[in-house]
């Protein structure tokens, strides 16, 4: 007997109970997708050649030319606070919208859409979200997982026929009602039931089914006139345990009878539209399923497949938008603000901040990019889908927190002169939806990547399936071989498999022997632990940590290679080192806490020559900062997408940072003048060129300030009216209108300068 099929049947008992069979959804879940460089990295061989064949990001003329002008058009009509205080966008928006196709960037040419490739998309709602976030959600829902893409991938040809077109001119505005309140995170429990039943309509009858559904979160739900529903099918007429059809994905016009629609829910009081669905004995007939009867019971298949692809686009397109916006608003902030005589930027404690967050911009976005590299090419890599949607919308929120810092009490006040604060309160909102980070990091990251991106184990689990001993034994040898090479390349050191740039050579060497590590400790936790890992969150959350950190590692290589910026190689250093830090304090943290005896040899063994992996020292962090102030350029290709804005802080930021540029060094000369004199117009006459230099200063004077609105009431004694509006119309003489709290738009308010002594 072949060895192969002796090691299979001796393995295959313990292999059967430690893998048990898949059910049907998280099979669908599993198979969604394809495997991208992520595979090589799990697998401990990165591969730079690989890496750079994706090529860089491209632009057709046709999407260049709608970024240059729709795009840039659309920010210039936005403005943030009043969006924000509206909780709503203009009139006027809604119709450009529409008008200009934003709703069909994913629709073909052949049915009226834009056509748009996944970089041109997520550039889109990048550059918008960068000005108004609620303006970028609204666009992005209807590119997104719903039923432009479900109908694109699985709808009928009448149905492409009649949806798609009235999709991609804005005559019909779609939602997708998938969440329920007892089916979040576990979205295929949704307790929705469709029964199949026969109605008599029109004379004809019609066969489809009648469906009880309680839907909530649903983007752009108030305001939809088709709603894409997912829901159990049931066929009633056939025997126990074969009625089940599965998760099934329809879509039903509004209004319709049976169907509650138009209240709203507010999340963090953002302004885009959200709201809950409810139905009762909706009748739903089979030319409303997507794709017809033959995709009933397919819905989950269908959104698994969808999800691969659109977790890489829309949420990390917002991220790299809150991070950019972050960066550009601390570094300028630092270099107008003063204390203390100096601008806060050139504090070490700001510098250090600020320099963080430029390298991890570097890295995230480099990854958001390469990432839309490989969908253009048709890749879904579901698993790099997963890694992005947590680590950008967390980046997100990280670099608005530390901004948030920086600002200071110009951070909290809130108005049109706010510069973060509606990014801070709706930075959880990213967070949160298309599968909760903590959810994703727990389960699915390294959950899929475990089976997917490994060479061996979906060849194992298959073989266990079909009860093939000698296939078994086949992937047990090829799997035994993979881990030996693994350990030696984690005791001995690993090659660099390709030509990565000569400037990065010393990178690509850390990324190549701490991606050999990283697959040995995943081998090495799923033979010690088995099953068990599943349920061991924190465990395995850690190990999707690792990936996703030498994902974003290796993007940066790629990102240095296509963008040919030599002036970025600082960065591109400080983004790297960044995460392979990151990476090596998370599995010393992971061999800490295995349950495992010997787990401080093995891990000594397995991370022996790290000890010298260390974070950017406070001389590297200080010279990125350093050179964030001095060259405009560097912030420009860190931030490409910030966009302007029609009103409010950031413009007002944008416009004292242009005359703050052409004024060069004579800024500090000026600012040493201003505090002397306490008078703009003494300062500016200091300076060689007055009109200018009155300029910047009273523009970084706008800066500086904050917004005050009206307070309440005072009586004629000049006390606060602290009485319910009401009691205080009520008490007002005849004629006389009481006062309201605001009785207009909020403005602006500069006290007068006191006179210097």
């Amino acid at each position: 007997m072949p060895l192969a099929s002796l090691i299979g049947r001796w393995a295959m008992r313990p292999f059967s109970k430690a893998l048990p069979p898949l059910g049907d959804t998280e099979r669908a879940a599993l198979e969604a997708g394809t495997v991208g460089f992520e595979g090589r990295l799990f697998a401990g061989r990165p591969d730079f050649d690989v890496l750079a064949a994706m090529g860089p990001n491209r632009l057709d003329e046709r999407e260049q030319r709608f970024l240059d002008n729709e795009v840039r058009e659309l920010c210039r009509m936005l403005d943030d606070h009043a969006i924000d205080e509206a909780h709503d966008l203009p009139p006027e928006v809604w119709r450009y919208l529409r008008e200009k196709r934003f709703f069909g960037m994913i629709i073909p040419e052949e049915f009226g859409g834009l056509g748009f490739g996944h970089h041109a998309h997520a550039t889109v709602v990048a550059r918008i979200a960068t000005v108004n976030v609620a303006t970028a959600v609204t666009v992005m829902v209807p590119n997104s997982l719903g039923p432009a893409e479900l109908l694109l991938r699985y709808g009928t040809n009448v149905q492409k026929a009649h949806y798609l077109p009235r999709l991609a001119d804005g005559r019909e505005l779609p939602c997708f009602g998938l969440t329920s309140p007892y089916a979040g995170s576990d979205a295929a429990s949704i307790p929705d039931r469709g029964v199949l039943v026969e109605r008599e309509i029109g004379g004809r009858t019609k066969r489809g089914f009648l469906v009880d559904f309680d839907k909530r979160y649903i983007t752009l739900a108030p305001v939809a006139t088709v709603v894409g529903l997912a829901f159990h099918a049931i066929d009633e007429s056939r025997p126990e345990g074969e009625r089940e059809l599965g998760i099934t994905c329809a879509l039903i016009p509004v209004p319709q009878a049976g169907m509650e629609i138009g209240r709203r829910h507010h999340p963090m009081d953002s302004a885009f539209m959200n709201g809950p669905i409810r139905g009762r004995q909706v009748f739903v007939p089979m030319e409303w399923i997507i794709g017809g009867e033959p995709q009933v019971g397919q819905g989950w298949r269908m959104l698994m497949e969808c999800l691969a692809a659109g977790r890489a686009i829309s949420l990390p397109a917002l991220g790299s938008a809150m991070q950019q916006t972050a960066l550009y608003v601390a570094n300028g902030y630092g270099r107008i603000r003063e204390q203390f005589g100096m601008p806060v930027g050139r504090f070490h404690a700001v510098a250090g901040l600020v320099a963080q967050m430029s390298a991890e911009l570097y890295a995230s976005d480099a990854a958001r990019r390469f990432t839309a590299a490989a969908l253009d090419k048709g890749e879904r890599p579901s698993v790099a889908s997963a890694i992005l949607k947590v680590q950008l919308t967390e980046a997100g929120r990280r670099a608005v927190n530390r901004g948030m810092d920086i600002l200071g009490g110009k951070g909290i006040i809130s108005g049109p002169s706010n510069l973060l604060g509606v990014a801070y309160r709706q930075a959880p909102i990213a967070i949160t939806v298309e599968g909760a980070n903590i959810l994703t990091r727990a389960l699915i990251v390294f959950g899929q990547g475990a089976v997917r991106c490994h060479p061996h184990v979906l060849d194992e689990m298959a073989a266990v399936q079909a009860g093939d001993e000698k296939a078994l034994g086949k992937a047990l040898m090829a799997h035994g071989r993979h881990v030996a090479l693994n350990l030696w390349r984690s005791l001995f050191g690993a090659p660099v498999l390709g030509s990565p740039p000569d400037d990065l050579m010393h990178e690509a060497r850390l990324i190549a022997r701490m991606s050999a590590k990283y697959a040995l400790t995943a081998d090495l936790a799923m033979g010690l632990l088995g099953g068990k890992l599943k349920r061991m969150e924190l465990l395995s959350a850690r190990l999707g940590d690792v990936l996703a950190h030498l994902y974003l590692a290796s993007a940066c290589v790629w990102r240095y290679r296509v963008e040919v910026a030599p002036e970025m190689l600082p960065f591109a250093r400080a983004a790297i080192r960044l995460q392979i830090d990151e990476a090596g304090s998370i599995l010393r943290d992971l061999y800490a806490n295995l349950p495992t005896a010997g787990r401080r040899v093995i891990g000594a063994l397995v991370l022996r020559r790290t000890a010298h992996l260390a974070p950017l020292r406070d001389v590297q962090l200080l010279e990125l900062a350093e050179l964030l102030r001095k060259e405009p350029r560097i912030v420009a290709r860190l931030a490409p997408d910030l966009s302007e804005p029609a009103a409010g802080g950031l413009l007002d930021l944008m416009h004292a940072m242009e005359l703050g540029a052409k004024l060069g060094e004579g800024t500090a000369a000026l600012n040493k003048v201003l505090r002397r004199t306490n008078s703009l117009e003494e300062a500016a006459s200091s300076a060689p060129d007055p009109e200018l230099a009155l300029a910047y200063l009273k523009a970084a004077d706008k800066v500086i300030q904050v917004d005050d609105f009206e307070g309440p009431p005072r009586d004629a004694q000049g006390r606060a009216d602290l009485r319910p509006a009401a009691a205080v119309a009520a008490a007002a003489p005849p004629g006389q209108p009481a006062q309201p709290p605001s009785a207009r738009p909020p403005e602006r308010t500069i006290p007068p300068r006191v006179p210097a002594a």
